[in-house]
């Protein structure tokens, strides 16, 4: 019963276009027994991480290059350079689920990682990606919890001062990618560009439905875990 409420809380935030964790508590995942899939609200469109919706008050600093020297993501800075932009709020792109919010420490320091469920207007095939988010100082989700587009699921940091202050963020069409990256290949068929993804599926048809996306594939990460 208690499973069935938090999706009907979901489905009643969605459809008044209010973000899940602006309900009084996190909303968490419903997962198959055999921990193989989860339930995740289908993605009505993206917006850009920072700057919400637009990306107002930043630029991207560094874009996706899958050759050497390799960059997987984008650098998004503050207009006003250095560590202006420390503190300020890093919103998930797209609804989704958390699969990972943990200190990945190294070059990496906090990360999010949400995947995604989008229809595909073209094909009309439901897909799954995942966005990363690095750099963080602080972590506002946890585990398994389910969020909507823009809702803040961190802030933008230095990596303990390793950096000036920034959000890196990537797209993975491969959800096996991770802070690891484990061998997969770098290209395009597994890490994607964020705007131009952004741009493309900006506005999708809102369906209100929930759709089941893999679980239980994280790669293990150092000391760390994620579904």
């Amino acid at each position: 019963m208690v499973r069935f409420f938090q999706i009907i809380t979901a489905f009643a935030l969605l459809l008044a276009g209010i973000g899940l964790q602006q309900a009084k508590a996190a909303v968490w995942a419903k997962f198959s027994e055999d921990g193989k899939w989860a339930l995740v609200p289908l993605a009505d469109g993206f917006d850009f991480p920072v700057g919400k919706p637009n990306g107002d008050g930043y630029y991207k600093a560094r874009g996706l290059r899958l050759k050497a020297p390799r960059h997987l993501g984008e650098d998004w800075n503050g207009n006003g350079g250095g560590n202006s932009d420390l503190g300020d709020p890093v919103y998930t792109i797209g609804h989704g689920l958390v699969t990972y919010a943990d200190d990945a420490k190294g070059r990496w320091g906090k990360v999010v990682i949400v995947r995604h469920a989008f229809r595909d207007p073209k094909s009309g095939r439901v897909l799954c990606c995942q966005t990363l988010y690095g750099h963080l100082d602080r972590i506002d989700v946890k585990l398994g919890q389910l969020v909507g587009r823009g809702d803040q699921i961190g802030t933008i940091g230095t990596n303990n001062g390793m950096f000036p202050a920034h959000l890196h963020a990537e797209l993975h069409y491969n959800i096996l990618a991770n802070c690891g990256q484990q061998g997969i290949p770098k290209t395009a068929k597994n890490y994607g560009d964020l705007t131009s993804f952004i741009n493309h599926y900006r506005r999708l048809k809102r369906e209100l439905t929930f759709v089941k996306v893999p679980v239980g594939c994280f790669l293990p990460y150092k000391d760390t875990e994620g579904l």
